[in-house]
């Protein structure tokens, strides 16, 4: 008995199990089964045990001594590999470098302290692949002083693949909280995380147009945007070598102060925006009517108050509306509240309230909304009484909806509508905050010293860089617009952004065309890990060697392992 395998013109070969005998001098042959539609192991098996081989089950030969989790280690560490961020760090493979790497993986896939990631990392196969399993969190922080005495080489060779003479550079601040009293860059500042009685550090990131980023400045938490400026003009023009390049930053970051400071260099230009009180002063003149608006939903416009630069007046109907809400709904609030203590201050009439308690209890009060302008109000001894003003009400109205967008590049660089885009391409910077803070965890800070306050920042950085260009890579199977950054060139730039409609279906049905389920970017890394590293030896044979053999991939798995070796990386 044996297999026959007979060839076809136009289709696979049929496979059949037949029985040969001899009649005489002929050799006839019986076609016992067709087991074309075997799977190919199984003929394989069938054939070896014709053959008298004797078979024996995997588990009956090996055993596997320990199963890690391998899959998401895999797939980042491929886009290390694409994205060549190792060649960054360090152009040649040393012990720094594998720990940096690999605390770079463990911060997308599980932040933790260095001591929590020295033990977190046995539990996948992330110690094996970059052969740090005997480090320990000494080791981490030196390779954390290690990446801080390379970051401004790093930081040149990003700018050299993200930013190019003519182009945007888009700068934006923030800050993240800080637990401990040791790092001299912890002071109380501008809270924007919400947490309150914290002392803050101040960081600025610049970012290419496209929101790759590009580097990374550390301040004291009472640093104010502005003053962070400077920084990135001197970082720009020397360490870069970019004399021509226009600097994106919102209307508290380019003040009036700073531009002057960019006018100092004849290369570097900037689009911000007005402030309102600069609106205002423009509505007063007559510049800024609402008639711009008859045709369009912008208009250009120029100032004597701001010479040489192109102001682009936007209004929006929707915002104007939205602001207004807002402020009736702020103003609701605030005018209850104080009623309230009109209320007391004539209930009591034994012991009156003295005029600095009931300034106490209406400060706490006007001040909560932002809405102390639009009240007149009156304090006397056991007295309190208040009304709206009106004025300032409609003087602030006046404004629900527009902005103007100031810049010094000509129309033949960047016209109206693009001026406005690229402003608004800074959005693409607060999402890298939003993930610097949400996924990555950057926050809180516990690190004791500046240096490593410094790397850990720098590092999470890099991390978000590696983080990038994964979403952008796997966009097919997450809840993420495919066509976004197309639309973000073409689309009306002061109307508000409309999901395409392939993100609405991706949303509504939760599948791809395909059928496969949509994740979001954590689900997916956990789907990622159920391929796992499986390593095993001879069954019996306590001393043989362990040898590693993976799990078979699922469909799922082997499309994002397409979709890794499609992506294309710019700049790499």
């Amino acid at each position: 008995m044996y297999i026959d395998k007979v060839p076809n013109r136009n289709s696979r070969p049929t496979l059949l199990l037949r029985e040969s005998y001899r009649q005489g001098r002929r050799v006839l042959k019986d076609t016992i089964l067709n087991i074309t539609h075997w799977p190919p192991h199984v003929v394989e098996a069938l054939r070896r045990a014709l053959k008298g081989e004797t078979l024996v089950s995997f588990d009956d030969a090996f055993a596997i001594q320990r199963s890690l989790p391998h899959g998401h280690i895999e797939v980042i560490v491929g886009m290390i590999r694409k994205t060549g961020l190792d060649r960054l760090i360090a152009s040649k493979r040393c012990r720094e470098r594998d720990l940096v790497l690999a605390m770079i993986v463990k911060q997308i896939l599980e932040p933790g302290s260095k001591l929590a990631v020295t033990r977190a990392w046995h539990a996948t196969s992330l110690a094996e692949e970059f052969g740090v399993a005997d480090a320990n969190e000494d080791d981490l922080y030196a390779a954390l002083d290690w990446l801080l005495a390379r970051q401004k080489k790093i930081e040149s060779k990003l700018a050299r693949r993200h930013l190019s003479p003519g182009d945007l550079a888009l700068y934006d601040v923030s800050s993240s909280y800080y637990e401990g009293r040791t790092c001299p860059l912890a002071f109380f500042g501008k809270d924007r995380d919400g947490k309150g009685g914290k002392p803050v550090i101040v960081y600025g990131v610049l970012a290419d147009r496209e929101g790759h980023p590009v580097s990374v400045d550390v301040y004291p938490g009472n640093t104010g945007d502005p003053a962070t400026v400077p920084d990135q003009v001197e970082k720009l023009r020397d360490r870069f070598g970019l004399t021509r390049i226009a600097l994106v930053g919102d209307r508290g970051m380019l003040t009036q102060k700073r531009i002057d400071t960019l006018k100092q260099h004849p290369g570097l230009g900037w689009i911000s925006a007005l402030r309102s009180a600069s609106i205002r002063r423009l509505m007063a003149q007559g510049a800024i009517q609402m008639s711009l608006f008859d045709q369009h939903n912008l208009a250009e416009i120029a100032s004597p108050d701001f010479p040489g630069e192109r102001l682009v007046v936007c209004y929006n109907p929707l915002l104007a509306d939205e602001r207004k809400r807002k402020r009736e709904d702020l103003l609701a609030a605030t005018e209850e509240k104080l009623e309230k203590i009109v209320k007391e201050a004539n209930r009591r009439t034994k012991t009156p309230l003295r005029k600095e308690e009931i300034g106490i209890k209406v400060g706490r009060i006007i001040n909560r909304h932002k809405v102390a302008k639009h009240f007149k109000l009156t304090l006397e001894e056991g007295v309190f009484q208040w009304e709206r003003n009106e004025e300032s009400v409609v003087s602030e109205a006046s404004l629900d909806g527009i902005y103007v967008i100031r810049t010094s590049e000509s129309k033949e660089r960047f016209s109206a509508e693009d001026t406005v885009r690229n402003y608004k391409s800074l959005s693409l910077v607060e999402r890298l905050f939003r993930c610097l803070k949400t996924d990555l965890r950057v926050r809180p800070i516990f690190l004791r010293t500046e240096p490593h306050v410094r790397a850990h920042i720098f590092l999470c950085l890099l991390a978000y860089f590696l983080e990038w260009h994964l979403r952008q890579a796997l966009a097919p199977l997450l809840f993420e617009d495919e066509e976004l950054q197309e639309d973000r060139q073409t689309r009306d730039p002061v109307a508000p952004a409309r999901p395409s409609p392939s993100a609405k279906q991706k949303k509504a049905t939760r599948q791809t065309p395909e059928g496969f389920p949509i994740h979001s970017f954590s689900t997916l890394l956990d789907e990622m890990a159920t391929r796992c590293r499986n390593w095993c030896r001879l069954e019996n044979v306590p001393d043989a060697p362990l040898f590693p053999r993976l799990t078979d991939p699922t469909p799922y798995q082997e499309k994002v392992y397409s979709l890794l070796k499609q992506y294309p990386v710019p700049g790499n």
